[in-house]
């Protein structure tokens, strides 16, 4: 007679009927724990085809995620009768067609999944092109002076590039030939009953002033998370810090021009002798020491190897305060910046080095040479860095047919180029095809 294969006897707690629920939540965060450290593991496998497959059921995984967190939303709003549900606006029902018309979706496929009638899509398509007053479908009605076409523009590249506030759309704009100020640009943006913010900005004085490129020096570190955060369900409720969990990323810009660097990626928190390769690569690439460099009073950089080293290199190393809000504002602002642009805009946060490396890279560039910086109106860091004549003086469009020629536009100043009353077209690339780092281009059209 065959042996039966034994079960093993695990004992169970006592009272764990009614622990069911919480052991589930224990079992899901655990489980994500155990793909987390297995598809990394697989991201960075020698062979080409387990990398790609890691990679791919990543990404599914998160298509799932995501479908989830829709589902759970339409759920309740399924609940609702259709006659007691929103209405959409007239903007919303053009960007509704605009998806149909992107996915090849049918009349209702596009009800299925937008909770409206098929009835309803039909009427919005039909009544596409209608004029009047109040049209069904349309767009948001023109700002101030300017033609309807230029708060279409600005809105659509809101859509394309929903991280960037109004004074980066009106700075992106100047610099493509578009003079706007931040407030017809917000007045554009904002619906009509929207109440204006009465947050007062604080300025912080600065007890070291940045006279010219290589000065002073900015430099610290952060965490970048693989998925959306640290937690757990257990204790003490945090994964540890390091690799396959998150990446160390090592940043430093130059104070003066804001421009970065140097910029590397490191498994775990890095070492004082990580830290003086790090600063080793981005001198050499520099070409030349800082003045100054201000970091925090982080154990690398209060190591007594760390500070030889920057003896031996003539630089003057100085401390942010404790405690004292603005001391590292700027390092503090950028580091801000890059999860806000740049890691949290990735679909997924990859566990290759040289992958996590690549992406920075890029956007590091993109940061460098495109992206328009608020302390400078306009002008990038390296148009400040290397002393070239901003993209932002150059002679702009005046969409206005009778405007005067010598009057004013908004900051920067500008001639206009050719003649007013120009029709224009909105052309955003993006840069290696990622869609967080767009580059913003107008052409002239008859």
């Amino acid at each position: 007679m065959r042996a039966q294969p034994l079960e093993p006897d695990v004992p169970l707690p006592k009272g764990w009927s009614q622990r069911v629920r919480s052991a589930a939540i224990h079992a899901v965060s655990m489980a994500n724990v155990v793909f987390t450290v297995t598809r990394s593991r697989a991201e960075n496998h020698f062979n080409a085809r387990v990398r790609l497959k890691a990679e791919n059921d990543r990404l599914r995984n998160e298509i799932a995620l995501l479908r989830e967190e829709l589902r759970i939303k339409d759920a309740r709003m399924e609940r609702i009768p259709a006659q007691r549900r929103p209405h959409y606006s007239p903007t919303e029902r053009l960007a509704i067609l605009e998806l149909r018309a992107a996915r090849g979706w049918s009349l209702a496929q596009t009800a299925r999944r937008l909770l409206v009638t098929p009835l309803s899509v039909a009427t919005w398509n039909a009544r596409l092109d209608e004029e009047g007053p109040d049209p069904l479908v349309q767009v948001h009605e023109p700002v101030n002076r300017f033609p309807d076409f230029v708060g279409y523009l600005v809105r659509r590249f809101k859509a394309l590039c929903p991280a960037m506030g109004t004074r980066r759309i009106a700075r992106v704009l100047a610099r493509a030939g578009l003079h706007l100020g931040a407030t017809p640009v917000r007045r554009m943006l904002r619906p009509p009953d929207r109440p204006k913010s009465t947050a007062n900005r604080i300025d912080v004085a600065r007890s070291v002033t940045a006279k010219r490129p290589n000065h002073v020096w900015h430099a610290d570190f952060t965490t970048v998370p693989t998925s959306l955060g640290f937690r757990t369900s257990w204790m003490p409720l945090a994964l540890p810090q390091r690799w396959p969990f998150c990446w160390w990323v090592a940043m430093a810009i130059d104070r003066y021009s804001r421009r970065v660097v140097g910029i590397a990626v490191f498994k775990s928190q890095p070492t004082a002798v990580a830290v003086m390769r790090f600063l080793d690569r981005t001198l050499k690439k520099a070409g030349c020491p800082p003045g100054h460099l201000i970091t925090d009073q982080g154990m690398q950089f209060i190591a007594a190897a760390f500070q030889e080293r920057c003896r031996r290199r003539g630089i003057a190393q100085r401390f942010g305060a404790i405690g004292k809000y603005g001391s590292l504002a700027v390092i503090e602002r950028f580091i801000r910046t890059v999860k806000t642009e740049c890691t949290r805009r990735l679909h997924v946060v990859p566990y290759r080095s040289a992958a996590l490396q690549h992406e920075l890279g890029l956007y590091v560039d993109w940061y460098n040479g495109v992206r328009p910086h608020s302390r400078f109106v306009g002008r990038t860091p390296d148009e400040i860095y290397f002393g070239r004549f901003p993209a932002c003086r150059q002679p702009r469009f005046e969409p206005r047919d009778r405007w005067p020629r010598r009057s004013g536009c908004a900051r920067p100043r500008a001639l206009v180029r050719s003649r007013p009353g120009a029709l224009l077209e909105l052309d955003v690339a993006h840069q290696a095809g990622r869609r967080h780092l767009p580059i913003v281009s107008l052409k002239r059209v008859a």
